[in-house]
């Protein structure tokens, strides 16, 4: 029998149009989640003002917010590595309810 060489995942090709490749400043999120999916609303909220302005919402499986979480924890790290600490204890801390489920 001859082995046969390992496949290599296939490429993927990330396009955005102009719209969406201009992006959205957003300083503020809000996470729900249910037993089958995660929404996340990203948006942005005005010093002196309590209302947020919702720009995107995002809905994806357990799975994959699990896999976000990872790739966001990695990008962090090699972030800090190469300009320090990002400090969250002057950060302003919204209360909110706690997410529904």
């Amino acid at each position: 029998m001859s082995e046969q060489p390992p496949q290599q995942p296939p490429t993927i090709r990330i396009t955005l149009d102009d719209s969406t490749a201009q992006g959205e400043y957003v300083n503020f999120a809000n996470i729900i989640h249910s037993p089958s999916e995660f929404v996340i609303d990203l948006g942005r909220i005005v010093p002196g003002r309590t209302d947020v302005k919702v720009y995107s919402r995002v809905i994806m499986t357990p799975l994959h917010a699990k896999q976000l979480l990872e790739a966001l924890a990695q990008n962090i790290s090699l972030f800090e590595q190469k300009f320090g600490e990002i400090r969250t204890d002057a950060a302003t801390q919204y209360s909110v309810n706690e997410p529904s489920n």
